[in-house]
């Protein structure tokens, strides 16, 4: 199986170094007020494609604090982390079956 993953990778690797030889010619992006940025195609896919995920790592950001802030409360309170995120929703109701409770968490 190891030797498996190391060939995909291999394989993955050789691909985008094939795409990356198979796109050497100057690419030209246009942007506001007459500028304009001339590079090889492949550094413009990559710039493109590390601004796609600092966008995308940004726009979680907000979600990352509130669960990390409702995780410190209820370890503060010594609750568990999804009593904590939304105090309105109401722990799992006492049963009167031998089964254990079972309490979801949500990420």
């Amino acid at each position: 199986m190891k030797y498996l993953l190391w060939l995909l990778k291999a394989a993955i690797f050789f691909t985008l170094f094939a795409f990356a030889l198979n796109n050497q010619h100057d690419a030209t992006v246009y942007f506001f007020f007459g500028t304009y940025w001339r590079a090889p195609l492949v550094l413009v896919v990559l710039a493109a494609f590390a601004g796609g995920l600092v966008v995308g790592a940004l726009g979680m950001l907000p979600g990352w604090w509130k669960h990390r802030s409702a995780a410190a409360n209820a370890q503060a309170q010594d609750l568990p982390p999804a009593a904590a995120l939304s105090a309105s929703a109401p722990l799992a109701p006492a049963t009167t079956t031998d089964l254990p409770v079972v309490r979801q968490h949500g990420l």
